[in-house]
């Protein structure tokens, strides 16, 4: 009979490596005296409509539609960081 030991090994690591990862997901500090907020820029509606056009005429596979989402959430954070 094959021992299955190995197997056990395996589940350990997802969850030390899902933890860690969700831990650098974490948007608070512990002391958020002090903290510093990025500014985030305005734009008019002329400008966002001129860059969703620009955005959906990019291939689906293009490079800047994934930076694109990337900067939507690093905006969004930013938003959340800045005072209520």
């Amino acid at each position: 009979m094959m021992s299955n030991a190995a197997c056990w090994t395996h589940p350990a690591t997802a969850l030390m490596i899902a933890t860690s990862l969700l831990t650098a997901c974490e948007t608070g500090g512990s002391d958020p005296v002090g903290a510093v907020c990025p500014p985030v820029v305005t734009y008019d509606q002329a400008v966002r409509d001129r860059a969703a056009a620009e955005l959906e005429a990019l291939p689906e596979d293009a490079a800047l539609v994934g930076m694109m989402a990337d900067y939507a959430v690093v905006r969004a954070q930013a938003r959340a960081c800045g005072p209520d």
